[in-house]
């Protein structure tokens, strides 16, 4: 399928899940998104798609408190996992967040990429890291994201660019290329499609 006519199909939500038992059946492919909360996560996919207001944002972190399916012209199945690292979240809820991702990684065999989403302005938080060794501990081939490019200046994301370069070598699920991406400027979102488009 062709970037130009996969953007022509809206996305349709199919619901929003706490518990594994509850997932819709599928036999479409499967990719998620994770980072930290306010990561801009849902802004990535709505941008993504092309479809204004499809994932929920919001100015609140940890708002994403479960797993949120979308059929895209049933091509692929895009999946919003809970946002990590909001200081106002309860331990018991963060633990049970934590447990579901992990349990959905590691048993979801339809799940053929996750795009690991990492603010620009704050890079590689010990949140991040922690996230890194679930995939790493899965197996689950995923790709790091940096969101918000535009907020830098170019000598700044050039300082990150070379802060970030080998670290996909200390982990061995993660993939070589970061993708460095703007929402707002709609940078990088084609490379992110084309990725979506090749797990066919």
């Amino acid at each position: 399928m062709l970037e130009a006519k996969l953007l022509k199909v809206r996305p349709k939500y199919l619901g929003s899940f706490n518990d594994l038992d509850t997932l819709p059946f599928s036999s479409l492919d499967e990719v998620a998104f994770v980072g930290r909360s306010n990561v801009g996560k849902s802004s990535l996919i709505n941008a993504l798609t092309k479809t204004p207001g499809l994932a929920r944002t919001s100015n609140t972190p940890g708002r994403t408190q479960s797993l949120n399916f979308f059929n895209w012209a049933d091509f692929m199945m895009i999946i919003d996992l809970p946002g990590y690292g909001y200081a106002k979240t309860s331990k018991e809820l963060s633990k049970s967040w934590q447990g579901l991702m992990y349990d959905y990684l590691r048993g979801r065999t339809q799940l053929k990429r996750v795009f690991l989403l990492v603010d620009a302005r704050q890079g590689i938080k010990p949140n991040d890291e922690d996230m890194m060794k679930m995939l790493d501990q899965c197996g689950i081939l995923y790709q790091m994201v940096i969101t918000k490019t535009d907020k830098l200046k170019a000598p700044e994301l050039e300082k990150l660019k070379d802060s970030l370069e080998g670290v996909s070598l200390k982990h061995g699920a993660m993939f070589n290329d970061i993708l460095y991406t703007s929402s707002e400027k709609n940078l990088g979102l084609s490379e992110i499609r084309k990725i979506i488009l090749s797990l066919e």
